[in-house]
């Protein structure tokens, strides 16, 4: 098949809207960066005024407005003739581009599963909200009309609903798994002694961390309400994302601070430390890449099976698989499995060891030759001429 050779240096666009510190996919876009430059090709970025300079050092930045999903769809589309690149990775639904990362998975999918949780006012409100009919269109562009020359998912389970809900080609989709630096969630028994005693947590006492912000896609409520059916005196609840608490608040009557609401934390690594047992009863994930962080920390890590990320483990082997996330005593059953201090201690290595077949050098590794694929492709005899 034609494609740039791994030598020849190349110009990649990236394009994705909006900022936030403590973002999956803004730490996952600046690691790809990193290692594309490092192996010699030029990297640039489409965003908006969101995006902080200093926290892209990897090549220009062009910026534009993104007041709404289609609204920046817009303006990127009116900026391509200016967009000088062999090839375009939009890690957000535009109209159109040669490879799309589909990051945050479907959502048409994610308000499939999410009608499920919702009470019949909430489903119509839900569906006169512009929002979501914006993303609706422009993934029916990308999936649906072929406005994605090709699509990486991060797991099975999205590929899979691109190719069921939009008739997508197969086989121009790729399933790349996400990859972080493995080194800097290594467990360091220093560094765990001394955030917990940050987070003033008693030598006894059981941290069951829960991470991620979008608090009701990720089951924050469940995890709570599992937490509180648990009963278990020494076990503390560790919330680390931005939400709204007040919705969030245990209806148990405790004489003890239960759950602590961190914010947003930028260097979950010390957390990690801290913790004794990762939680993401998630209603949609198409991968998490908390879950694998946790995994990498040598958490067990508790999650759905409407995670992608739980194609990659096996049940009380590195934690456990719940079947459906508002399954409750299932969750506080799995909590209760994890909090026997042997198992948990006999899972560290285990679990250190699992992940460490996701680095993130493997996974620039096999998305940058699938970049270089594309851009040779659109080079090609009767593909059509690049910008």
């Amino acid at each position: 098949m034609p494609g740039l050779a791994d030598t020849e240096k190349s110009k990649i666009a990236f394009v994705r809207r909006g900022y936030s510190p403590s973002g999956g996919a803004e730490a996952y876009l600046k690691r790809l960066a990193h290692g594309i430059v490092d192996r010699g090709h030029e990297t640039q970025l489409v965003t908006t005024d969101e995006w902080p300079t200093s926290e892209w050092s990897f090549g220009p930045i062009t910026r534009v407005r993104g007041e709404s999903p289609i609204g920046f769809a817009g303006e990127v589309e009116k900026l391509r003739p200016q967009i000088r690149c062999d090839v375009l990775l939009s890690l957000e639904r535009i109209w159109r581009c040669d490879v799309y990362r589909a990051g945050d998975g479907v959502h048409r999918a994610w308000l499939d599963r999410r009608r499920k949780f919702e009470m019949p006012l909430q489903r119509f409100v839900r569906g006169l909200n512009r929002k979501h009919q914006e993303i609706l269109k422009l993934e029916e562009s990308l999936f649906g009309k072929g406005g994605a020359g090709r699509v990486i998912a991060n797991s099975e389970m999205v590929r899979r609903e691109i190719s069921d809900l939009y008739r997508y080609p197969a086989k121009k989709i790729d399933v790349v798994r996400n990859g972080i630096p493995l080194e800097r969630f290594r467990f360091d028994s220093s560094l765990r002694e001394k955030s917990r005693l940050e987070l003033k947590l008693k030598p006894d006492e059981i941290a069951l961390l829960f991470a991620g912000s979008g608090w009701e896609r990720k089951g924050l409520r469940f995890a709570i309400e599992a937490f509180e059916l648990c009963r278990e005196s020494k076990l503390r609840l560790l919330v680390a994302g931005r939400g709204d608490e007040r919705g969030y608040r245990p209806k148990r009557f405790f004489t003890h601070e239960p759950v602590r609401f961190l914010g947003e934390v930028s260097d979950l690594a010390p957390i990690y430390a801290a913790a004794d047992i990762f939680i993401l009863p998630t209603i949609y994930d198409p991968f998490s890449n908390a879950c694998l962080e946790a995994l990498a920390s040598g958490l067990p890590v508790i999650t759905t099976r409407d995670n992608g990320f739980s194609e990659i483990i096996h049940d009380e082997v590195h934690g456990s698989i719940i079947d459906a996330p508002n399954n409750v005593r299932a969750l506080s059953e799995a909590i209760r499995f994890w909090s026997d201090q042997s198992r948990r201690n006999a899972v560290r290595s285990t679990n250190a060891h699992h992940a460490s077949q996701f680095n993130i050098a493997e996974n620039v590794e096999t998305t940058l030759k699938i970049l270089l694929q594309s851009a040779g492709d659109s080079m090609s005899p009767g593909s059509m001429i690049k910008t």
